[in-house]
């Protein structure tokens, strides 16, 4: 059952992975958007979920901390990287 507010909820908590890793290694959200090349505050939109990350964003994240995109975007608890090819 979908209660009101829920959809906000769920937008909230869409990248808290990306979130903890953030401030689990000690990063500041304006230290992660230099790297990404993006303003601190499209950073922020993107963390809660008001912007979706661009893919080559999601790349360079999940590089930086050697996640998966599938343990970023919580489609996993399992961090390993795949393979490269």
């Amino acid at each position: 059952m979908v209660y009101p507010g829920d959809d906000m909820r769920y937008e909230m908590m869409k990248f808290e992975n990306i979130r903890n890793l953030r401030i689990d290694s000690g990063y500041t959200q304006k230290q992660i958007a230099a790297l990404l090349g993006i303003s601190q505050n499209t950073y922020s939109q993107y963390e809660v979920g008001v912007l979706n990350y661009p893919v080559d964003a999601l790349i360079k994240l999940a590089d930086f901390y050697n996640v998966s995109i599938d343990y970023l975007l919580g489609r996993t608890a399992i961090k390993t990287p795949y393979p490269k090819k």
